[in-house]
């Protein structure tokens, strides 16, 4: 793509998208060029309509890679290419939202348990404890804990925010055992096997299928799952939707709605209308 790559990157930039997003935009335009080996200023509507049904017939992608592809067509023809009436045509798909799976609190612990290095039991501990995304937890640095407050300050966190989380007493306790037995180099918390960044998310996710394996937990188990988990174990142990949005760092209430359809506990304790009605004759079973 040449000199259109560099300006789709600066038109990312200039608008505040995230590097991963960037990335992400980025390689779709060139497996869409690709796919035609033509410049998509000479394509429109009926080629992406083309390549959108080949990753969906001939590659079976999800409804979710189908989504970043059209975003990614969308912002490439109307603000790269200037071409806004093309964007507008590629239609959004619908995408599913499933509700995920919930640890209990005697699986979370069994999945510690199951982790056999410190580092990786203290990353996915600070993970569930605090509802961090994984990349927000993998690159936390000493000075990010203020142990008097009680607090951890998340910085850059998505979407481009800061936002502090709590920092409870058993989990310092536990990453002070953890830095007096590692005693790692630099201010990151975290640090990887190179010693040139933080442990890569990567790592920490493959660690964890293999420690569900050992716990014989069914359930498929990623780092976004115990994020999932304490949101709702938050739930069902009464605190309020707006609190749990704000430690989770969603901009729409909306966002963190989505836990109230998750919580058995909170599902079982709402009582039905049929318990507010005046007792009846007609309630009682007839013989």
């Amino acid at each position: 793509m040449g000199q259109l790559r560099d300006k789709m990157y600066q038109d990312l930039t200039l608008r505040g998208y995230r590097a991963r997003t960037r990335g992400q935009y980025l390689r779709w335009a060139e497996r869409y060029v690709a796919h035609f080996h033509r410049a998509p200023g000479q394509m429109g509507e009926p080629e992406i309509r083309a390549f959108l049904m080949h990753l969906l017939e001939q590659q079976a992608a999800s409804p979710a890679t189908h989504k970043m592809a059209v975003a990614a067509l969308r912002f490439l023809y109307g603000v790269t290419l200037d071409r806004p009436e093309v964007a507008v045509r590629i239609a959004w798909p619908k995408v599913p939202h499933p509700l995920p799976d919930i640890l209990s609190g005697s699986e979370v612990g069994a999945l510690f348990e199951a982790l056999p290095q410190i580092k990786l039991r203290a990353v996915v501990m600070t993970t569930y404890a605090a509802g961090l995304r994984i990349s927000e937890a993998c690159s936390l640095r000493t000075t990010d804990l203020d142990s008097k407050r009680g607090l951890i300050h998340i910085r850059d966190g998505k979407p481009g925010r800061d936002r502090f989380v709590m920092l409870s007493a058993q989990l310092l306790g536990f990453l002070r055992q953890y830095w007096r037995l590692e005693r790692p180099q630099g201010t990151l918390l975290f640090p990887g096997n190179s010693q040139l960044g933080c442990i890569s998310p990567k790592a920490v996710r493959e660690a964890l299928h293999a420690a569900a394996d050992k716990a014989g937990l069914r359930k498929r188990v990623t780092p976004h799952l115990l994020r999932h988990s304490f949101a709702t174990h938050l739930l069902e142990a009464g605190e309020d939707l707006r609190t749990i949005q704000v430690l989770l760092g969603h901009r729409s209430i909306r966002s963190t709605a989505r836990y109230t359809h998750v919580s058995a506990r909170h599902i079982s304790s709402t009582k039905s209308p049929l318990e507010r009605l005046p007792h009846q004759e007609s309630l009682k079973p007839s013989r």
